[in-house]
């Protein structure tokens, strides 16, 4: 399901680079309302990991396709790190705050692919 998108697809190694664990690209595009076309949502296990899988996307992304994020956010507290890469939202969490938010479900009519962590 997921397209060859060097955007999506770096982000994912980023993740999956730093142990990420649960993650899911939700697609968007067409969705009336949506403010991207994909969704991807992972966590990590201390604020530590969190912080780490967000560096590691950063870095990989700009490595691959030259790109920054236009915006991060919950860097300080490292419990819920959003990255907007405009076409892509990339939300890290931790577990707990996963559950609670619970954004997975927000889109339940779009395409979702589960990702496999290394």
């Amino acid at each position: 399901m997921i397209e060859n998108n060097e955007l999506l697809q770096s982000i994912i190694e980023g993740i999956q680079e730093k142990k990420g664990k649960n993650i899911s690209a939700i697609q968007l595009k067409g969705m009336t309302g949506a403010i991207c076309d994909y969704f991807v949502i992972c966590e990590g296990n201390s604020p530590t990991q969190v912080s780490a899988l967000a560096d590691s996307v950063e870095e990989i992304v700009k490595k691959n396709t030259r790109e920054n994020p236009i915006r991060v956010h919950g860097q300080q507290r490292a419990e819920w790190i959003g990255m907007d890469y405009g076409n892509v939202i990339v939300h890290i969490f931790l577990p707990e705050l996963r559950t609670f938010y619970n954004i997975d479900t927000l889109w339940e009519d779009a395409k979702s692919e589960q990702i496999p962590s290394l």
